[in-house]
């Protein structure tokens, strides 16, 4: 049992730092990636869909994204879906494809961003720190009723912080990433 409650710990802190990932891809940084557009929901015959299921996208340049929707009379919906989202740019519209072009980031927005991902971080570092004391709840339940000893309780307590730690230990690497990303020009 103790064995499995440290193995759902590590699952469920290693989806948290997937989560941080995730959100951090949405984040534009000077260069263009797919993620940036691809959850955008663009209105496709009155349903919302996500753009990377009505086209391929593909970056052809540093600093552009270009959508190929498979059919041609969606492409007023991904313009219109990408105008309103919140990258803050304006596609173009050539009649074959949609092209969303970059600008350059300003160094207060820059700033700004890695502020932004920071705090994405430590609400990462937050929920693991719940993660573990969850965890740690559970071992000292487990104490309370007779089914671990109270050095076993130590151990476990111990082995969850060396979880904790490892995992901060990724948020923090992969926030370092980032912002070194967001401040290259």
């Amino acid at each position: 049992m103790p064995k499995t409650e440290l193995k759902t710990l590590r699952e469920k802190m290693d989806k948290t730092v997937e989560h941080l990932k995730g959100e951090f891809l949405v984040i534009r940084t000077g260069r263009a990636h797919p993620g940036l557009v691809s959850d955008i929901k663009a209105d496709y015959y009155g349903t919302p869909t996500p753009i990377k299921q009505m086209g391929t996208i593909t970056v052809p340049e540093g600093r552009q994204i270009v959508i190929s929707p498979f059919d041609r009379s969606a492409l007023k919906a991904v313009e219109k879906a990408i105008l309103a989202s919140s990258l803050g740019v304006t596609p173009q519209n050539d009649g074959e494809v949609v092209r969303v072009t970059l600008p350059e980031l300003t160094r207060e927005r820059r700033v700004e961003l890695t502020k932004l991902v920071g705090k994405y971080a430590e609400e990462s570092k937050i929920a693991l720190r719940n993660l573990r004391r969850d965890s740690n709840d559970v071992f000292k339940k487990m104490e309370k009723d007779s089914t671990i000893s109270e050095d076993d309780l130590k151990k476990y307590t111990k082995e969850v912080q060396d979880i904790t730690d490892e995992f901060i230990k990724k948020v923090d690497e992969t926030l370092k990433v980032k912002e070194k990303e967001i401040m290259e020009e």
